[in-house]
């Protein structure tokens, strides 16, 4: 019988039908084959065993240099005898938040390897999944459940793709794109319970439980540990149970840093309406370690006693406010005070954890990374407000992500950004929006300190217009990978799959499109025969459309 399978690139390798290469040599048109499907395991074979990864949990060789981690990993990829990846964007596909549930099993999970094996058939990279501290520590300090994915890891590997796995610190649900709920570990919460402070609180006390503040980074407030000490040893428990797969099948471990694993402060949050788009947001230093730092900061008697008396509330605009606006205290000799001191704050949390996370997979052969929020309303005004609430000191006058960048730089970590598919033309005229001049200065941020920039989308879309400005945005910017938010049911919807096939061919290739071969009358680039009449099969996307 006959597999149609609707991609732009074929899954086997001319050269060799047990690579991991999802690509044919690059002079080589599109074409006809007639083979029989090889196990995925077979596929991933020579990967593992070039990378020298025997199946007890040993030290890998080391990382290669920061500039030059991604590609490194492409070319151990492409182990088995195959042609490492020429040139273009690897791309990479979130999975579901509640991929992994609460309970520490995988849901779905026919779904799932119906949906792996449509993403390799278009040629994806791989996925990217959260690996919530939520479901893995839930049953109490220091008692990790890594059952769940330990599957989902052999799941990918049977699949022929790779993993992003996100150490994600922070709770799931309350902001934007949040579709399920998982807090943080229950005895965590106890802990919030009994001392409030622990979390971020604003200036009217609001809490926000979404992740521990960074002002008790260094004090034994969970438990007996410190919050450094407990990201630590979970980081540590992944590494020692899938040491096997690090480099090879896992291929990156980010680390989470803040609310939605960025490096932020929780400024903005959704939940109960708190905010709006496209609001200001409130500076998040009101428990009382964060006060107690920057009392300790402060060099004038009144400067250290509170945050700024006049930043406005969530839903306001910069020239409403007495901080924000043209001229406003942002820009005075206090303003400066209290901006570095609490974006040295969010700086310094990252380096914390970030220095944690190095020594503890230095050697791995993992890529490291961190995200940083694209937060692109207000960025035309003067004190870039809503950037400044989150952390960033960002203002026409000082930049606030070459600190970045060099803390990124310092521990080898690829510095992953948002809103990568956004036109400023695409904003509303009222929000001062620019995400194309964002990403530029992100972008010539981490040229100067020589990091490496991975993006992703921030908003789920499917259009070809915004496929095509993240493919420009890549070409512009040398973005070594790209994560797609996210995979569900519509992507592998007709139209939208469509595009996003074509949209991988072009990141892979840099938008050249080949001729269709002449027996692929129904256009879909990938014509595929299978010599089994046994049983019909259906195309993947669709076996994974009508499964999830």
């Amino acid at each position: 019988m006959a597999l149609t399978l609707r991609s732009s690139t074929s899954f086997l390798s001319l050269l060799d039908p047990a690579s991991k290469l999802l690509h044919k040599p690059e002079d080589a048109p599109p074409s006809c084959v007639a083979v029989p499907q090889a196990p995925a395991s077979t596929r991933l074979h020579a990967l593992r065993s070039a990378a020298q990864a025997p199946p007890a949990p040993v030290e890998a060789p080391a990382s290669p240099p920061a500039d030059l981690l991604h590609g490194q990993v492409q070319q151990a990829h492409a182990g088995g005898g195959g042609e490492p990846r020429r040139g273009g964007v690897p791309v990479y596909v979130m999975l579901p938040l509640d991929t992994v549930g609460p309970g520490g099993q995988v849901l779905r999970a026919r779904a799932l390897a119906a949906s792996l094996m449509a993403l390799r058939s278009a040629g994806v990279e791989g996925v990217m999944v959260d690996v919530w501290w939520g479901v893995v520590e839930r049953d109490g300090p220091g008692r990790y459940d890594w059952e769940g994915y330990a599957e989902l890891v052999r799941m990918v590997e049977r699949a022929g793709l790779r993993l992003q796995m996100v150490m994600s610190f922070h709770q799931c649900g309350g902001n934007v794109g949040d579709s399920r709920n998982i807090p943080l570990p229950s005895w965590v919460l106890e802990e919030v319970s009994d001392n409030p402070d622990i979390v971020y609180t604003d200036r009217s006390g609001r809490r926000n439980p979404e992740y521990i503040s960074l002002g008790c980074d260094t004090l034994p407030v969970l438990k007996g540990r410190t919050p450094v000490q407990v990201y630590s040893d979970y980081m540590r428990s992944f590494r020692d149970r899938f040491s096997a797969y690090l480099g090879t099948v896992i291929a990156e471990v980010q680390v989470g840093l803040g609310p939605c694993g960025e490096l932020r402060y929780p400024s903005y949050p959704e939940a109960n309406g708190t905010w709006r788009f496209p609001g200001i947001g409130e500076f998040q230093c009101y428990d009382k370690y964060m006060r107690a730092s920057l009392r300790a900061a402060a060099g004038h008697e009144n400067w250290g006693t509170s945050g700024p008396h006049d930043a406005g509330e969530y839903k306001q605009f910069p020239e409403e406010t007495g901080f924000f606006r043209r001229d406003g205290t942002w820009s005075t000799e206090y303003g400066h005070f209290f901006l570095n001191w609490y974006s040295g704050m969010l700086l310094e949390h990252g380096d914390h954890v970030l220095a944690a996370a190095e020594a503890i997979f230095r050697g791995s052969g993992a890529t490291l990374s961190a995200k940083v929020a694209g937060i692109h309303w207000h960025y035309r005004t003067r004190s870039h407000a809503a950037e400044l609430t989150a952390g960033y000191y960002n203002t026409r006058r000082h930049d606030g992500y070459e600190p970045i960048a060099r803390m990124l730089a310092r521990h080898g970590a690829v510095l992953n950004f948002t809103c990568m598919e956004m036109k400023d033309e695409q904003q509303p005229g009222h929000a001062g929006c620019s995400p194309e001049l964002l990403v530029q200065q992100v972008r010539a941020a981490a040229r100067n300190a020589r990091v490496e920039l991975a993006g992703e989308n921030a908003l789920e879309r499917y259009d070809e217009q915004a496929f095509a400005q993240v493919a420009s945005t890549a070409a512009s910017t040398g973005l070594s990978a790209f994560t797609y938010l996210r995979m569900n049911r519509n992507l592998f919807d007709g139209d939208n799959w469509r595009r996003f096939v074509a949209f991988v061919k072009t990141m892979a290739d840099g938008g050249a499109r080949t001729a269709l071969p002449r027996c692929d009358t129904g256009h879909s680039d990938l014509y595929v025969g299978f010599l089994d009449a046994a049983k019909e099969r259906r195309a993947p996307e669709a076996e994974a459309a009508a499964a999830l």
